[in-house]
């Protein structure tokens, strides 16, 4: 286990983005948990929204006076391959599960708990990596509350995969989800929903000043902002379908000869299967100097990139929630997305964006042709993007909805 550095953050500076009462709220919630020390465990320090998220929840919970850790896991390929078959098949479709695999990730998970040197009053188990830690945690920490927080969409879980799970699931003392649906689809003895959120703070979605914005664009060459352009955000992974938003793509050029479209993805530490799908990908759009595939970009240059383009499209099969829809919004930028899990929490069809089947290609090849035709209309839903946003994705929310979890069981277990 190792714990990363995340960027300093105070709770004085969301004061501009979010409503006083919240964060009076979150003062006295602090205060409950002012005796309470909480872990967070997870499998990746970049590379993933799990991470994303930890880098910013972490240091404004310290902030605000509530003693938070974060740990990652040490692991190698093989656990993660075992790991990205949890992940997929809770979610419908993973590679099966060996007795070599089953014995890779006991091993692995119960070395990881047994490297937790410091006790605890809550640990916060973020999604199918670091669950298998529960039964050794019984024995080290026998005082302490275990929370699995589940980030997957699992409401068509593979049954052998679901049956691996379940063994640990019904160990926690409590889940928390990100949408209600999921909250029967695993067994837990008791569950929350808490919707995600992105961190405006964070250089992904802070605002920027022209001489910035000027120099990543340059940065960004080929690719022309004097051009229409479409632009995905997501993991290089099946679930993402870039190959479905490239396929709309393809349709869209007959009707706007001059688009122009960017895949863009990072390489997540704990994911076997990113490289690749990028070059899959890669190779599909190899014949068309007009398709950019990117990876590994600054934050800034994505920010840029969600900023300057004309829509963003999010054409997922399966998505958990799927947050690159609302860091598009807060800058202003409509969505295509699938209408899939947490997507249409944040799309509200025909105001800040539309929401399609997630095998509609011709559909987003229609609304994103609609919104690159009207400037106006394009205008609009930019607008009342950034306003959905700030009202239920922001990261001062979230923080109200996970320290009043916290605060409950505390209350409960003192």
């Amino acid at each position: 286990m190792h714990a990363p550095s995340p960027p300093a953050r105070s709770i004085a500076a969301y004061e501009a983005v979010t409503d006083h009462d919240r964060l009076e709220r979150l003062a006295t919630l602090a205060e409950t948990l002012a005796d309470a020390r909480v872990l967070h465990v997870n499998s990746a320090a970049h590379g993933g929204g799990v991470a994303e998220l930890l880098r910013s929840i972490v240091p404004v919970c310290n902030d605000l006076g509530v003693d938070t850790d974060w740990r990652v896991m040490d692991a190698d390929e093989s656990f993660f391959e075992v790991t990205k078959s949890l992940h997929n098949g809770l979610q419908g479709e993973g590679a099966p599960l060996t007795e070599e695999m089953k014995a890779t990730y006991r091993t692995v998970t119960e070395r990881n708990a047994a490297a937790i040197d410091e006790a605890y009053d809550l640990v916060v188990l973020h999604d199918p990596q670091p669950l298998g830690m529960v039964p050794t945690l019984a024995g080290t920490m026998p005082e302490a509350t275990v929370i699995w927080r589940c980030h997957l969409d699992p409401t068509a879980p593979a049954r052998e995969h679901l049956e691996f799970v379940a063994d640990y699931t019904e160990l926690v003392d409590h889940a928390i989800f990100s949408r209600t649906v999921y909250e029967t689809a695993i067994p837990v003895p008791s569950s929350s929903v808490v919707h995600p959120s992105i961190d405006p703070l964070a250089a992904k979605n802070r605002d920027l000043d022209e001489e910035t914005v000027a120099i990543e664009s340059d940065r960004l060459e080929p690719i022309s902002f004097d051009a229409p352009l479409v632009t995905q955000v997501s993991r290089f992974d099946p679930w993402k379908d870039q190959f479905g938003t490239l396929e709309a793509y393809r349709r869209l050029t007959d009707r706007v000869p001059d688009v122009q479209l960017a895949l863009v993805g990072s390489m997540a530490d704990d994911d076997p299967e990113g490289r690749a799908i990028h070059d899959e990908v890669a190779a599909a759009a190899a014949d068309d100097p007009d398709v950019h595939v990117l990876t590994d970009r600054s934050d800034t240059a994505v920010n840029v990139l969600q900023r300057r383009s004309d829509v963003v499209v999010q054409k997922s099969l399966r998505e958990g929630f799927g947050l690159v829809v609302s860091e598009a919004l807060w800058k202003r930028t409509p969505v295509v997305g699938s209408n899939v899990g947490g997507i249409p929490l944040q799309i509200e069809d025909g105001r800040n964006g539309y929401v399609v089947a997630p095998d509609d290609v011709a559909g987003v090849t229609r609304r994103v042709e609609r919104l690159l035709r009207d400037d106006a209309h394009r205008t609009d839903l930019g607008q009342y993007g950034r306003a959905s946003v700030r009202d239920r994705f922001l990261l001062p929310l979230q923080l109200v909805d996970c320290l009043e979890v916290f605060a409950e069981i505390v209350t409960q277990t003192a």
